[in-house]
């Protein structure tokens, strides 16, 4: 699905997945393990490109419907993995991966070792405020601890992993039965609140636009006048 004409989002993924096309192909989440070949897909068949011009792969955060094809994909094309600093030992192994509530945490514990993943030591680390391929990197812990939205200024797109979601084209803030701590995530939306952006390219859910800063602002307004 074409956003604009540098970002596409990669249809029938759990969890959304964006590629922006520029010199090198960025992708932003990678969905649950054993789905790479619809990453693989969308490169060749609608951006027209070898799955190898894949150069960079950053993770909004460490959850497994973002990171679940990263080590296949590591594989395929040799692209470097970027995390936020918080969630790097989460995508390492360093540290487990917290399981949710009974009883999903039963179901994964039953078919984890049949999805193929193993831990993946990232390539670079970001920290609030900095930049890469062009993004800039904003933390919004809540939903984990290294959560972070990315602000493309030239295309005027948030990509707000799970910090932000959408049903049925409405904002809607994190979830409040996956996040480890739902008062912190919903303080961060006031720090992506203050840009100024045209589409929204939630975690979950359809993209948001135009004007999605607005439409994000009047969605905080309640809120704010309590």
């Amino acid at each position: 699905m074409e956003i604009t004409p540098r970002v596409h989002r990669i249809d029938k993924m759990r969890g959304n997945c964006y590629l922006i096309a520029r010199d090198g192909l960025v992708l932003i989440d990678t969905g649950l393990p054993r789905t790479a070949g619809r990453i693989s897909a969308c490169i060749a068949r609608t951006l027209h490109r070898s799955v190898t011009d894949l150069h960079t792969i950053i993770l909004t955060h460490y959850h497994m419907d973002h990171v679940g094809n990263v080590p296949a994909l590591v594989r395929a094309t040799g692209a470097q993995v970027v995390i936020h600093e918080g969630d790097a030992p989460y995508l390492s192994g360093e540290k487990s991966m917290p399981l949710p509530s009974w009883p999903r945490s039963l179901l994964i514990r039953m078919v984890k070792p049949f999805l193929g993943w193993s831990p993946v030591r990232p390539d670079i680390l970001l920290r609030d405020g900095d930049t890469i391929a062009g993004l800039t990197c904003i933390h919004t812990p809540g939903h984990t601890p290294g959560s972070i939205c990315l602000f493309d200024p030239e295309e005027k797109v948030l990509f707000s992993g799970d910090t932000l979601l959408t049903e049925r084209g409405r904002i809607q803030g994190p979830s409040e039965r996956s996040s480890a701590r739902q008062e912190e995530a919903t303080r961060s939306l006031a720090r992506i609140a203050s840009l100024d952006f045209e589409i929204l390219l939630p975690g979950h859910g359809e993209p948001v636009g135009p004007e999605a800063s607005a439409r994000l602002r009047e969605f905080l307004a309640p809120a704010q006048g309590r």
